[in-house]
């Protein structure tokens, strides 16, 4: 095996997990989604169905990724983070979800609430507590519930 889950973790079939990979104790990964290489998925993290993850993304303890979520290439959600999945809301797509996007390097800091239909633009940073209502810029720095832009990053 090209990868590493721990023998407490539940995967089921139909989930693609790349080479280097380590899934730790008592995670949860849906049908269907995708994880790619080098991963590091920490305790009791969910993954939902279909959802996909780029290559050297670390998801730290007790993070929710929800069905209609895509996590590119880099990204660090930290501790307990919350992707949210809103099905009956305005904006949805034909399968009744909210696409999210969090593009390349983007941090996303512990505690962190975002909502479903946004993106989290490339090398973007969110402040730990934050949460997200409205999609964030490239390089931009947000803090607050909701979140606000306070800073810009490179």
């Amino acid at each position: 095996m090209a990868y590493f889950v721990h023998p407490t973790s539940v995967v089921d079939a139909g989930t693609t997990i790349g080479e280097g990979t380590k899934i730790w104790h008592f995670c949860r990964i849906k049908k269907g989604a995708v994880i790619g290489k080098n991963c590091i998925l920490g305790e009791n993290v969910t993954i939902g169905a279909n959802v996909v993850i780029g290559d050297n993304v670390t998801l730290r303890d007790n993070v929710s990724v929800e069905e209609g979520v895509t996590l590119r290439s880099g990204v660090l959600c930290g501790a307990s983070c919350v992707f949210a999945n809103a099905p009956c809301t305005l904006g949805t797509d034909e399968a009744g979800e909210r696409k999210t996007i969090v593009h390349e390097n983007a941090v996303i800091g512990a505690n962190t609430t975002v909502l479903s239909g946004l993106e989290i633009g490339e090398g973007a940073v969110v402040a730990e507590g934050s949460i997200v209502t409205r999609t964030v810029q490239d390089h931009c720095m947000v803090v607050g519930a909701p979140a606000r832009e306070c800073a810009w990053v490179r």
